[in-house]
């Protein structure tokens, strides 16, 4: 295991920033996510990480060691990529021994390793197949297995499962999961899935125009989200946003009523009010009462999304459980309660109450 620290990471192409300025602490045997919208910057700085691209100004160390000018293959990583890249004439077996057997490794210790990755991946009946004779959630597999033989000090994963199906996903997740408890390796993941993020990691990083925005566990991101961005891009489905103004420990909402501020909230001013659907409660009974009407109903199953229409013009989402009887077209009074929403102010940043640890 091994811990990362970024100092003042920074990268460019050409006169273009990608990275500007990034400080991190990886601890040893955590499972951190790198997670944000499309380019901004997740896989750059993974794969700076990794030695396959190199930073324009700070310092990346892996341990004790700054490994700025350390080629790849002398990082003690291994890295998982989005493509599985196996060998097609080769089997799984020889896949999974090439790099070892290119490194010159002993052939017993090679056989022991392959065994090992193997057995801890659940692919042993597979050994003698060929990558065309496999499913894709079994060449993920064994990808990954090919990173496992080396033994390294630390995992990347760069969006291993973004070209498997659904089902598939939700399965090499679990396992991913899994393999993290049985190898406590530090492992540093990039997708753009959160439920893979909220689901698997023990920190989340999420980046923006290659910024960190916010770092910490999943509860910390869902439940104290440092700013606007972060409370809309955490959470599926997205945090509902209203625009208000306080005064006299109210929260006067443009065209919908007055909603009773909680304490710690500033008394005056513009604020960005942000309440999850889950939060919404069909009918009467919160701070405030909100009518409106139903534009949209999608079934899930267990729940359902209501898509509200409001008078003032607003729509508003709300999750509710899957046997509510809620039709298309039909009047619907929604209430929202002060305590349960999140405050921003005019330049997006939280007001209130900004973390605390879960239980």
């Amino acid at each position: 295991m091994a811990s990362v620290t970024l100092s003042s990471v920074v990268k460019a192409y050409g006169n273009v920033p990608v990275i500007h300025g990034i400080d991190l602490a990886v601890n040893s045997g955590e499972f951190l996510v790198l997670v944000g919208p499309s380019g901004c910057g997740k896989s750059t700085l993974l794969r700076m990480i990794a030695g396959l691209e190199e930073i324009n100004d700070g310092t990346i160390a892996i341990g004790e060691r700054i490994v700025n000018d350390l080629p790849a293959s002398q990082r003690n990583l291994s890295m998982v990529f989005q493509s599985y890249a196996l060998y097609p004439h080769m089997s799984v077996r020889k896949n999974l021994a090439f790099g070892l057997t290119n490194l010159r490794m002993p052939k017993d210790e090679i056989s022991r390793r392959v065994t090992e990755a193997a057995r801890i991946l659940q692919i042993e009946p597979l050994m003698e197949r060929k990558p065309r004779q496999l499913s894709g959630g079994q060449k993920q597999r064994v990808a990954i297995g090919r990173a496992i033989v080396r033994e390294p000090q630390l995992f990347l994963f760069d969006e291993p499962l973004s070209n498997l199906d659904a089902e598939l996903r939700v399965q090499m997740r679990v396992e991913l999961a899994g393999l993290y408890q049985r190898l406590g390796t530090t492992m540093i993941y990039v997708t753009h899935d959160q439920t893979e993020a909220m689901t698997m990691a023990t920190r989340i990083v999420v980046l923006n125009k290659g910024v960190v925005e916010q770092v910490g566990t999943p509860y910390e991101l869902y439940n104290f989200p440092c700013n606007r961005f972060v409370a809309t891009f955490i959470g599926s489905p997205k945090m509902n946003m209203l625009e208000a103004t306080t005064a006299d420990g109210a929260a006067e909402i443009a065209g919908i009523g007055k909603l009773k501020l909680p304490t710690g909230i500033p008394a005056k001013g513009p604020v960005s009010i942000g309440i999850r659907p889950e939060q919404i409660a069909i009918g009467d009974g919160g701070d405030l009462a909100i009518p409106g009407k139903v534009s949209l109903v999608e079934y899930l199953g267990s729940e359902i999304f209501v898509y509200v229409q409001l008078a003032s013009g607003e729509r508003l989402l709300v999750q509710a459980p899957g046997d509510a009887r809620i039709r298309n077209g039909e009047p619907i009074t929604l209430s929202i309660s002060g305590h349960q929403a999140h405050y921003f102010d005019a330049n997006g940043q939280r007001i209130g109450p900004k973390g605390k640890r879960q239980g």
